[in-house]
């Protein structure tokens, strides 16, 4: 649901030329046509069949068998739908913000008015949040599945492992200065993400406001008071890079820091750390779900910065989604993505 966005349209995608799944239900949401076709949103993927988009309903998904539901919906649509799709038994992977957070202070600025807030509070609490690299296990039999936001994937992906590592000096702060394309935004225009906005431009945005900074936050361990988070927005259509500096508790090796990075992520499929100097360009991660993370260590060996890129519609939102799919099912965590 919500396939015509640009992460769903990327998850159709996907889910379309996966194996192990068959041709998946697309199903129109409010502000789309019901009876209209995926094609007529996206003309490029007309040679390869007709989709339409089945108008939603609950009927419908059982009467088609269907075991999983991907939500590619704005975050309220997403908390209103979820708590009946696990009531009809459903397995849900949720690409919205609306069951990230753990923590009250953290999700209040969604502003959620749930109907049924002890459910809603229940299910905040289960939801497994959708980064098979923390929470494979977890995930294996998860019912509720938060896709993590691309900025937060970005930055808890190379961030996760320094701080359980105690090499990390939080009190002095973890400054994380993060840069995405316009897709980020999402395909509703607004007057900062229009062309001659953006064309030719470099902006700050939602400077100590940024919904992510909760995710950062709870997944990497840190306090609030630890984190300056800025997101920016750049003139490309996709893509992230963020550039992480970090204070040490003690002066390391460059291979120290290349060995608590290889060793968190040995098996991770989708994680590609680079030697000591050498950093990632978001020319390399684009189409791809990698997330590629590299390391400069400063002539002290006190001070470490650390810059990592993805694609923000894969690792960051529908690849990352596709990924949590075959953890749920056990299969290959590559599967789909060839």
């Amino acid at each position: 649901m919500g396939v015509t966005g640009y992460a769903g349209f990327e998850l159709a995608k996907l889910l379309l030329r996966h194996p192990r799944v068959a041709t998946p239900l697309f199903l129109s949401r409010s502000g789309e046509a019901a009876g209209g076709r995926l094609e007529g949103y996206y003309p490029e993927i007309g040679g390869t069949g007709s989709y339409p988009l089945e108008p939603f309903s609950w009927e419908l998904l059982k009467s088609s068998g269907i075991e999983v539901l991907f939500l590619a919906t704005p975050h309220e649509l997403s908390r209103e739908l979820v708590p009946e799709a696990l009531a009809r038994g459903l397995r849900v992977v949720d690409l919205s913000g609306a069951w990230r957070l753990k923590q009250a202070a953290n999700r209040a600025v969604y502003g959620f008015e749930d109907q049924n807030a002890e459910l809603a509070a229940e299910l905040d609490r289960t939801a497994v949040y959708g980064l098979p690299e923390l929470h494979r296990e977890e995930l294996r039999e998860a019912v509720l599945v938060a896709n993590p936001g691309c900025y937060a994937t970005s930055v808890i992906v190379p961030l996760a492992p320094l701080v359980r590592s105690g090499l990390v000096d939080t009190a002095r702060g973890v400054v994380c200065d993060c840069k995405s394309g316009v897709s980020g935004a999402g395909k509703k225009p607004t007057q900062k993400t229009h062309f001659v906005e953006v064309a030719g431009n470099f902006s700050a945005y939602s400077v100590f406001g940024h919904r992510h900074t909760g995710e950062i936050l709870e997944q990497a361990g840190l306090y609030a008071d630890e984190l300056i988070f800025t997101p920016h927005l750049l003139p490309i259509p996709r893509g992230i890079l963020s550039t992480i500096y970090l204070g040490l508790t003690r002066p390391v090796t460059a291979k120290e820091i290349e060995a608590v990075l290889r060793e968190f992520y040995s098996g991770a499929q989708w994680i590609r750390i680079f030697e000591h100097g050498k950093l990632p360009q978001v020319q390399y991660s684009l189409h791809t779900n990698y997330c590629d993370v590299g390391f400069q260590l400063a002539p002290d060996n006190k001070r470490l910065i650390v810059v990592s890129c993805l694609d923000n519609l894969m690792k960051g939102a529908a690849g990352q989604a596709l990924q949590n799919l075959n953890v749920m099912f056990g299969w290959s965590e590559r599967e789909g993505f060839q």
